[in-house]
């Protein structure tokens, strides 16, 4: 077989889904997603708090929507909860053909519940259900944070035939939690009499955040040794966590929900923009590429590697050993890999609550403006 002409279709002929980390009203009705998913291979979406704050904060697109909002007299909270489904459920219509032509695969969309839930359960279940019935397309994922008080959240919401993505894990402990959560959910929905097949979910496994944390460390170090480690951590850790899946779709208790139509929890690398600018822009695409998992990128990311991406060979089948020896290396010189990601995860709460509250911030002063303008009008 002639090898592909493009890095991308190189990529998904690996089995790697490409999904896009953005959503904005001006990529939905510029006709931009579209663009995207026909020719740069995207095949899903993923949208998070920092997303829809900085597309609210740019432009006009949703200008029109906060004057009607403003005029029915909808709160705040309402009003988020408004633009925000009615991107994603736009985004899911775009999306719908590639869910039909993957039978349920891709083609997914994802919205988050509100973050300031992240450690409230019935909290995070009943936003999963809200967001769920509103968006109301079968395409759509539900992410709900990989914290403590999420997990309990996560099975409750598969059993009930909600489909979900799992955002926020940087551990590999957690990440063994999240697919016994997962599994738990999957066991339960077919207790309760739902068809597995429909029910999908993927874990999102954080990359380049555990380098960014890790690095500057290094670099205090200032050895030999701790010098050969930077932009390794990441990696390791993500290749460790592949692992953790092989083992667990392995297992007779997932193979007992496959045979009943189950299909798995896809392994799904974010966070995979690079953020120390010494490293090649296609890092975390190019050293992840293993059948059956997702890559969501930033749009500069799916550029660079429809530009400049590697030949994409598998990079993570048999590399268990050598990456549990960088952990270790780096616990020989003080860096704790587990202190690291109970810290990144609770600055990755912390992020998404400010912009979430940036977001609320931003609505407001548009609801405002749009009451002030009808008033002059009249």
């Amino acid at each position: 077989m002639a090898p592909s002409s493009t890095p991308v279709a190189r990529l998904t002929e690996a089995g790697v889904a490409i999904w896009l980390d953005d959503l904005s009203r001006e990529r939905l009705r510029t006709g931009d997603l579209a663009d995207l998913v026909e020719n740069l291979g995207v095949v899903g979406v993923t949208t998070n708090p920092t997303i829809f704050a900085s597309a609210l904060s740019k432009g006009d697109a949703y200008d029109e929507q906060l004057r009607e909002l403003a005029a029915e007299g909808v709160d705040l909270d309402e009003a988020v909860f408004r633009i925000t489904t009615d991107d994603v459920r736009a985004a899911a219509d775009v999306l719908r053909p590639v869910y039909d032509r993957t039978a349920g695969v891709d083609g997914r969309v994802s919205i988050e519940v509100d973050p300031r839930l992240a450690r409230d359960t019935d909290g995070t279940i009943a936003s999963a259900k809200a967001l769920w019935s509103t968006v109301d397309r079968p395409n759509v994922f539900i992410k709900i944070p990989a914290t403590v008080e999420g997990l309990p959240a996560i099975t409750a919401v598969l059993a009930e035939g909600i489909s979900v993505n799992v955002t926020l894990i940087f551990s590999l402990d957690r990440y063994r939690a999240v697919l016994d959560a997962f599994l738990a959910g999957l066991e339960q929905a077919r207790e309760n009499g739902h068809d597995l097949a429909p029910i999908a979910s993927v874990a999102s496994f954080f990359v380049s955040r555990v380098d960014a944390a890790i690095d500057p460390t290094l670099d205090e170090l200032g050895t030999p040794e701790a010098a050969e480690l930077r932009g390794k951590a990441a990696l390791a850790n993500a290749r460790l966590a592949y692992g953790v899946y092989e083992e667990v779709v392995g297992g007779e208790r997932w193979q007992s929900l496959a045979a009943a139509g189950a299909h798995p929890q896809r392994p799904l690398w974010a966070s995979t923009g690079v953020k120390d600018k010494a490293y090649p822009d296609t890092l975390y695409v190019d050293e992840l590429v293993v059948a059956g998992v997702v890559n969501t990128m930033p749009e500069a990311t799916l550029r660079a590697v429809a530009d400049h991406g590697g030949d994409a060979h598998d990079t993570v089948t048999g590399t268990g050993a050598a990456s549990a020896e960088v952990i270790d290396r780096l616990a020989e010189l003080g860096v704790d890999l587990d202190e690291v990601t109970v810290q990144l995860e609770e600055e990755g709460v912390s992020k998404f609550e400010a912009s979430w509250e940036q977001l609320l911030s931003t609505v407001r002063t548009g609801l405002s403006e749009a009451q002030v303008a009808a008033g002059e009008a009249r």
